[in-house]
């Protein structure tokens, strides 16, 4: 029987490479489940592979998105399930990869997400830009602190979605969502993880990487498609680094150092989150043979 297959765990440890190896084995197609891989024209800063690199397996959602556009967990909820079932009524496999693990649990987990009204979000929005996230930290504090502990108070635009989100409904924000909940598929999820020392390295050799290929010049080429209005695009890491050295005297070297301390932290988050869900098998990359293990899991 053909299932869902779902790589998932932090970055920068080789789930692109598991996720194509899998997909060929099992006659399948990679899904992309790593939001800033959807921008067209960001692709040094994500790591995103180049055709030539993907053995010929079919990719979906990549460079779906513009930087000027705001990334949607819902939009790509809707987008994601259609290729899911589109190609399980074909009988390939899907092979969902990736680190984003809000969108991943979207895709194989029953989630609903609260719509948007526009005149909320703009009038929240200009009160942030106003008077700053730590007033608006302040009143979700007094109206949801369950969901004041969990968003940053410096996360604005989190910040500005929870209080829409609470308005909207009369309901408590989700802030934390709960893993394993009601799967929508007979999913597999698989993690690939590599010891904290390790993937520091694998992130410092990353980032190297990405700067000596241009991600400076790929930055500045996109500030011409709009990247500094992008919400979402403009806060990616490596880009938001590399924007804040070019309004600042750029100074490219500490704008990477501070691009590696960033990844490292993001890396420790996302494995708070994956390591939460009791239904992931967890695979470490560089020891044994991961694809055979990985097929195992799946049965095959």
């Amino acid at each position: 029987m053909t299932r869902l297959v779902a790589v998932v765990g932090p970055t920068a440890t080789g789930k692109s490479d598991l996720g194509i190896a899998l997909a060929a084995a099992l006659h399948g197609e990679v899904i992309n489940a790593d939001a800033m891989q959807l921008y067209r024209g960001m692709d040094i800063g994500t790591a995103k592979l180049r055709p030539a690199e993907r053995a010929g397996v079919p990719h979906h959602l990549l460079d779906v998105l513009d930087v000027t556009e705001a990334a949607s967990v819902a939009a790509y909820q809707r987008a994601a399930r259609a290729v899911v079932e589109r190609l399980l009524a074909a009988g390939r496999t899907p092979v969902l990869v990736g680190g984003s693990g809000l969108y991943v649990q979207a895709v194989v987990d029953e989630l609903d997400f609260p719509g948007t009204d526009p005149a909320l979000r703009a009038g929240l929005e200009a009160e942030l830009a106003h008077r700053g996230p730590a007033a608006l930290h302040a009143r979700l504090a007094d109206v949801d602190p369950a969901a004041a502990e969990v968003v940053l108070p410096s996360n604005g635009r989190r910040i500005v979605r929870a209080l829409e989100v609470i308005a909207l409904t009369g309901r408590p924000f989700p802030a934390r969502l709960s893993t394993g909940g009601t799967p929508r598929y007979d999913a597999v999820l698989l993690g690939v993880d590599r010891p904290t020392a390790e993937l520091d390295e694998r992130v410092a050799r990353r980032v190297a990487r990405m700067f000596a290929a241009g991600l400076v010049d790929e930055t500045r080429d996109l500030l011409g498609r709009g990247l500094r209005e992008g919400r979402t695009a403009s806060r990616a890491l490596g880009y938001q680094q590399v924007l804040d050295a070019l309004d600042g005297g750029g100074d490219l070297e500490a704008a990477a150092a501070e691009t590696v301390r960033a990844t490292r932290r993001f890396v420790r988050r996302q494995r708070s989150w994956f390591r939460r869900d009791p239904r992931i098998r967890w695979l470490e990359a560089g020891h044994g043979d991961p694809i055979a293990e990985a097929r195992r899991h799946v049965g095959s």
